[in-house]
């Protein structure tokens, strides 16, 4: 049976949610990774946390229309019906061999954004570094340049796909202070990630998966208060039972051995399969249906 989807606010002066998941189900091979998960997201930067292979990178490609649903759909309401929605996947395919300013004007180029370059730079905190190339940026600055990207032209949603993973603790910091600056000018931020402490400071909002499903979402406050926690890690404990796992400087795709977690994360889910075409397209920051 349908149901509504679940509100990041629930109050009478709530904004309303600018594009939510409805019902929306995906699977590979016959699994379902992703199950009836409805949940709406509101101006405002919400957090969607989970351990490893509990759907938090199905439900933000199914958001920006990369991965298509079996079953459900993606609504999208006021600027975010027509609006880009800016995009940052987890392996973001930049030119070694351009700058990091020629990088951000090639996609800005793409979307009418190219006067934007400066300040996007500057607002991740690369105001420095557009000269250098892009081979010679570390990892953490390459996810703040997919930050600037992925923000080119005021979206009014913006999606990023655990910006902070192998980052040091300062750029982790920064990548967050990027996004919270731009939730808190009216977009619709989302971000995955492993990061609870990070997130408990700056989130308003948390959806939280388990085993495929939306096991809990809202304001952070009501979280906390529902599961008697003191933090988000204490949600995490309560709705999962086990430790979370914790982002550190590794490789963005080892996230760390916890025992208590899935060995395997749904960042490995093969291609769509059963003839269905993802159609997106695959630029970091270019997101159109």
């Amino acid at each position: 049976m349908s149901q509504s989807p679940e509100r990041m606010n629930d109050t009478e002066t709530a904004s309303e949610p600018l594009i939510e998941a409805h019902d929306v189900t995906r699977s590979y091979g016959g699994v379902a990774v992703l199950q009836d998960a409805s949940v709406a997201f509101s101006p405002g930067l919400t957090v969607v946390i989970g351990p490893n292979g509990s759907g938090k990178s199905t439900l933000l490609g199914t958001l920006v229309g990369r991965i298509p649903p079996v079953s459900g759909e993606v609504r999208r309401h006021g600027p975010a019906v027509d609006g880009r929605v800016g995009y940052l996947p987890q392996d973001v395919p930049f030119r070694d061999t351009f700058t990091a300013r020629e990088t951000v004007a090639f996609y800005g180029r793409l979307i009418g954004a190219g006067n934007e370059v400066d300040d996007a730079l500057a607002g991740v905190g690369l105001a420095d570094a557009g000269d250098r190339r892009v081979d010679a940026l570390s990892g953490g600055m390459r996810r703040l340049l997919g930050i600037a990207v992925a923000t080119l032209g005021d979206p009014p949603v913006v999606v990023l796909d655990e910006p902070t993973s192998g980052l040091d603790p300062g750029m982790r910091e920064r990548a967050f202070a990027a996004a919270g600056e731009r939730a808190g000018e009216g977009t619709a931020v989302v971000v995955s990630t492993h990061d609870l402490e990070l997130a408990g400071t700056y989130a308003d909002h948390v959806v939280a998966l388990h085993r495929g499903r939306v096991a809990a979402a809202g304001p952070i406050e009501r979280l906390l208060a529902d599961h008697g926690a003191d933090d988000l890690t204490g949600v995490y404990r309560s709705i999962v039972g086990a430790t979370p796992v914790r982002e550190g400087p590794s490789s963005a795709t080892d996230e760390g051995a916890d025992a208590d977690s899935p060995p395997a994360d749904e960042d490995a889910e093969p291609e769509p399969t059963n003839g269905e075409d993802d159609t997106a397209v695959h630029v970091p920051g270019v997101s159109d249906r």
